[in-house]
């Protein structure tokens, strides 16, 4: 059974940096296509970034050259670095698992970053 657990999040100053992680309880996790969204206040969740099983990635251009995701298949865990951090990328951040169609959410972590 999928559980997707998120931490990291916090409050940080711009142009500081974070590390959002997200573990999976599951079996699946090696299989999955694995992501980030966000969803700044008021506004509608966003892919930030996202990993497919053998490591291809993409970001989002609003984070590219800042963000980066990575996975470790033997952990079930998904990382992303967030460097330079602006105001605009403050917001709950969610872990997304999705494999066959189907799609999971962890219940998110909040980055607040101050300008």
């Amino acid at each position: 059974q999928v559980q997707l657990v998120e931490s990291g999040g916090g409050l940080v100053q711009a142009g500081g940096s974070l590390t959002l992680s997200c573990v999976d309880s599951g079996s699946i996790f090696s299989f999955a296509i694995m992501g980030w969204y966000r969803q700044p206040p008021g506004k509608q969740r966003e892919l930030v970034a996202s990993i497919l099983p053998g490591g291809s990635k993409f970001h989002a251009d609003s984070v590219k050259g800042r963000f980066t995701i990575s996975r470790d298949n033997a952990k079930n865990a998904v990382t992303l670095q967030m460097n330079s951090l602006k105001p605009e990328d403050a917001g709950v951040y969610y872990c997304n698992l999705g494999q066959r169609g189907l799609s999971y959410w962890g219940k998110g972590t909040l980055v607040t970053v101050s300008s």
